[in-house]
């Protein structure tokens, strides 16, 4: 959430900058803030007034009585009656006001930041850098995943369709296994990384949503549970990131590093087509993803620090890769900044992404009240950072697809020692 005092000073550059992401009503929104506030700051100062009044007033109706002066009292106190029954419409209309603001301010996006290049969608991000080699196959012909999943008996999509529904795969033997020992690769390699491992709840409730930006932004593409009013996690981020709401850290405690692994839960409403098939879109996938909490001074540093770590994790697992500085037009709601990692599928010849990594600035910890005191003493709000390291559906599309040959499937040298197999035929 933008915070109130960057739109009062800078409201031209706010609408600028909303412009970015291309949200059309940026003025309009930006203006009923400001105008909203006004209301409020005038409400106060009347308010102020009012109860200055009714105090001056009851210090006198004691001294009137002991005077004899009733009916000079009874006048007194019934102005105080007056006053009072005014202040109270004056707190309801200046509540109102508060309600009103925030609730506009939840619906604003978050800035970003100045080198997010322009642009609508995909076809806009800025190719930031590319590594590995696309495998080159000879004397066959490279099968999709789900082909390859369906010959070696990894993965069942018909079952998970029967038992639950599509997006809901079930996962076989070697297939299984490939899911587990990348999670314990992935856990092990940020633990080596100096973050703390977090086991979270896989539910939250509205708080928690509101917290990390995913309502009301999102609330359409999230699972709900309405007899307890808690929400399925879209992402590890979420959970993890609220254990910082209504926090106040010492500066020497920053920056905060935690990972966690979870299974995901997405509705993916609106997603159809040739895009959708096998793991390329599910509906419930696992994915493990790291937190940081930070100041503002040091997050950029933590961002570059959390591109490396996953950049290494696609390279151990031998994926030809690219990051993408996404533009305006296609980061999140709640970003500032966004790369996104994806790989090279060799037999469905596309680009597959499998990690965004980004900062949000102050714009979630705002929300959160999320907050670390200064050497000096003083309260400023957190920065807040997150990524997929990394989510496992695409990866193992990847794999998959990238290491195959004629007659089977190589695992990548980092992950044999955690799936107890070289090689999947």
């Amino acid at each position: 959430m933008l915070t109130l005092k960057s739109i009062l000073e800078n409201r031209d550059e706010v609408v600028r900058r909303l412009g970015k992401k291309h949200f059309a009503a940026a003025a309009e929104m930006i203006d009923k803030v400001i105008d909203t506030d006004k209301v409020r700051r005038t409400t106060q100062r009347e308010l102020d007034d009012v109860l200055s009044q009714i105090n001056q007033k009851s210090k006198t109706i004691g001294g009137l009585m002991k005077e004899g002066k009733k009916a000079e009292a009874e006048v007194a106190k019934q102005l105080v009656a007056e006053l009072k029954e005014k202040s109270v419409e004056m707190r309801t209309r200046m509540e109102e006001a508060e309600v009103e603001m925030r609730n506009i301010l939840l619906q604003i996006p978050n800035l970003p930041n100045e080198t997010v290049p322009e642009g609508y969608g995909a076809e806009d991000n800025k190719v930031e850098k590319m590594g590995g080699e696309n495998p080159k196959f000879e004397g066959f012909a490279p099968l999709p995943h789900w082909e390859l999943a369906k010959k070696y008996d990894l993965i069942d999509f018909e079952m998970g369709v029967k038992i639950t529904g599509a997006g809901f795969p079930i996962y076989k033997g070697k297939g299984a296994r490939l899911q587990r020992a990348l999670i314990n690769f992935f856990l092990d390699e940020a633990r080596n990384a100096g973050y703390l491992e977090i086991e979270p709840p896989y539910v939250v409730n509205e708080a928690s949503g509101y917290g990390t930006g995913q309502l009301p932004d999102k609330e359409g593409q999230m699972y709900y549970a309405p007899a307890d009013g808690l929400y399925l996690i879209p992402t590890a981020e979420v959970p993890v990131t609220n254990i910082f709401r209504d926090v106040i850290l010492k500066e020497a405690e920053l920056p905060q590093k935690m990972c966690a692994y979870s299974a995901c839960f997405r509705r993916e409403a609106g997603s159809y087509g040739k895009d959708v098939r096998g793991l390329n879109r599910l509906h419930q996938f696992n994915k493990v993803e790291i937190v940081r909490i930070d100041t503002p001074e040091h997050s950029y540093q933590s961002l570059d620090e959390m591109i490396a770590h996953v950049e290494n994790l696609v390279r151990k697992l031998e994926l030809p890769y690219r990051i993408l500085r996404l533009c305006g037009g296609d980061m999140s709601f709640t970003s500032a900044i966004t790369f996104d990692f994806e790989v090279f599928s060799a037999a469905q010849q596309r680009w597959l992404e499998v990690s965004s990594v980004s900062n949000f600035e102050s714009y979630q910890a705002n929300r959160l009240k999320c907050r670390y005191k200064t050497t000096d003493g003083k309260t400023e709000l957190c920065h807040t950072l997150n990524g997929s390291a990394l989510a496992l559906p695409r990866i193992v599309a990847a794999i998959l697809e990238n290491h195959q040959d004629a007659t089977g499937i190589n695992i990548p040298k980092a992950l044999i020692p955690y799936c107890g197999f070289d090689r999947i035929d």
